[in-house]
């Protein structure tokens, strides 16, 4: 609701150009879910969102051949993950044979995340996995 005092929301967006590392947004990842307390309060639960983005991070540089925009937002019920990349096509989790090296990314995001969706937008699509912390989690 506009105007609600209540509701509070926070976020950090960066940029990750096909010449970065996913270290980097893991990192970067790192530091602001510390800055929300996180990971003295839950840190199974920053370890889950740091794999999360590694794993959405690559798939943006890797499967799309694009730069990727991390968008982290904190609304105090979840924290959404988003990778946006210039792909048109949407993922769809795949049966990784025993002999495949990879293909497991979304199944992993899907064990880790409360919840996650991709949407296809006009210059490509957003990848948003869900976080939600358990009551005793949250910012310190």
């Amino acid at each position: 609701m506009a105007g609600d005092p209540s509701l509070r929301a926070v976020g950090w967006a960066r940029s990750l150009p096909l010449r970065s590392t996913v270290k980097t947004a893991r990192d970067w990842t790192r530091q602001h879910l510390a800055a929300l307390g996180w990971d003295r309060t839950a840190p199974d639960l920053v370890d889950a969102v740091v794999l999360t983005v590694s794993e959405l991070v690559t798939n943006a540089h890797v499967h799309a051949h694009s730069d990727a925009q991390l968008i982290l937002t904190w609304d105090e019920e979840c924290l959404h993950v988003t990778v946006h990349d210039a792909s048109p096509y949407v993922p769809e989790p795949r049966r990784p044979t025993d002999e495949a090296l990879g293909g497991r990314g979304l199944l992993l995001i899907g064990a880790l995340a409360d919840d996650w969706e991709t949407r296809p937008c006009p210059r490509g699509k957003d990848v948003t996995a869900c976080f939600r912390p358990r009551p005793s989690t949250g910012p310190a």
